[in-house]
């Protein structure tokens, strides 16, 4: 179980579509949104997420030769960029990266959709 005040995020409604992005591309380490918590006049989600034990260090070299073969650009760091879906993930240094059995599992990671221009005549 997580709480997540969503303060790497502009609004709520990016961080909750943030939840099914996650789920789509990264399924084995699905959020489940259980609902909502107030700590000190704080909003947290709480969602569950399942528990992946690391038992070996993570290469970030594998990780970013994975993301681009899944079409995703190094934007600097550990973040990368999808220009044909125009979606964001960041975040994924060696300690929301996890490995398990030569198997990489992304958690805590950060999705964010990139606005579309507008076109105006």
């Amino acid at each position: 179980m997580k709480l997540n005040d969503a303060i790497f995020y502009s609004s709520w409604s990016d961080y909750l579509v943030n939840l099914p992005l996650n789920n789509y591309f990264l399924g084995d380490t699905a959020y489940q949104l259980k609902g909502f918590f107030t700590d000190n006049q704080t909003l947290y989600a709480v969602v569950e997420q399942a528990f992946v034990k690391a038992y070996q260090k993570t290469d970030l070299l594998l990780v970013q030769q994975f993301m681009q073969a899944n079409g995703f650009l190094n934007t600097r760091n550990n973040d990368y960029y999808h220009p044909e879906w125009n979606i964001i993930l960041e975040d994924l240094h060696d300690e929301n990266v996890l490995t398990q059995n030569d198997i990489m599992y992304f958690i805590d990671t950060v999705f964010y959709v990139v606005p579309t221009k507008t076109i105006s005549n």
